[in-house]
């Protein structure tokens, strides 16, 4: 189950007052994953690198002329706007200074969302198990970005390339990041960070407690290439349902 309802703790909350064992994180781990907000306060004041952001709340009813001053002042173009706390890249989108006001008055309905520096560079992203390293994998979409289109559609044609051509160390450090912001947030189960690597740095972008387990998602994949089968990585996960977490 992904975004909202499913990835937030509310599905959560209901199957620990229903004592329904359940997999993957518990209420407040998937609570605080989710809000892009909160999870990046966390990893800043842990020394974890994340793209610069700030929040924007509807009910500033700043004019555009005023908006688009604060972005280019404090951010910069291109930038990204994102809801802030939805899942599998729903009403994600990378602006420039021409599209951003119209964009921004697409999430209106959100109430309050996100603007993010824009990092270019390779998305990388590396799944935790259990609290171990599972694995890393780098995608080469066609599409601008890895988004809903690019992780479900097959006709997006996103390039999978595992193993990534990347140093040891660089290898090491980025999945000991994931292993760090895995521990920080308390999750359970799998957990998938997204990342942008850039100029040597790599940049977490947000963690997720519910990756996805389709024949194109990265968890499955990146199992697979260390020679755990699906029906395993699945038996794996229901070893950890339980409830109170």
């Amino acid at each position: 189950m992904h975004g909202r309802y499913g990835e937030d703790g509310y599905i959560q909350a209901i199957l620990e007052s229903e004592k329904v064992k359940y997999t993957h994180s518990g209420v407040l781990s998937s609570s605080l994953a989710i809000d892009k907000e909160l999870s990046k306060k966390i990893f800043i004041k842990n020394k974890i690198l994340t793209p610069k952001f700030l929040k924007y709340s509807f009910k500033n009813s700043h004019k555009k002329k005023k908006i688009i001053e604060i972005l280019k002042r404090k951010l910069g173009f291109p930038l990204v706007i994102k809801p802030l706390n939805e899942g599998s890249s729903v009403n994600v989108f990378i602006c420039n200074k021409k599209n951003v006001y119209k964009n921004i008055k697409r999430l209106q309905e959100y109430g309050e969302i996100l603007f993010e520096k824009y990092i270019p560079g390779r998305e990388i992203q590396v799944a935790i198990l259990s609290g171990k390293i599972l694995g890393a994998i780098e995608l080469k979409p066609k599409r601008k970005f890895y988004d809903y289109q690019a992780k479900y559609n097959p006709g997006a044609k996103t390039e999978h390339l595992i193993p990534i051509n990347i140093s040891k160390r660089q290898y090491n450090e980025v999945t000991k990041i994931a292993q760090k912001a895995h521990r920080l947030l308390k999750c359970r189960g799998v957990t998938r960070s997204d990342f942008r690597f850039f100029e040597d740095k790599f940049y977490l972008l947000e963690t997720n407690t519910q990756p996805g387990m389709t024949s194109l998602s990265l968890v499955p994949e990146i199992a697979k290439f260390n020679n755990i089968t699906f029906k395993n990585l699945i038996k794996k996960i229901l070893k950890d349902a339980s409830i109170n977490k």
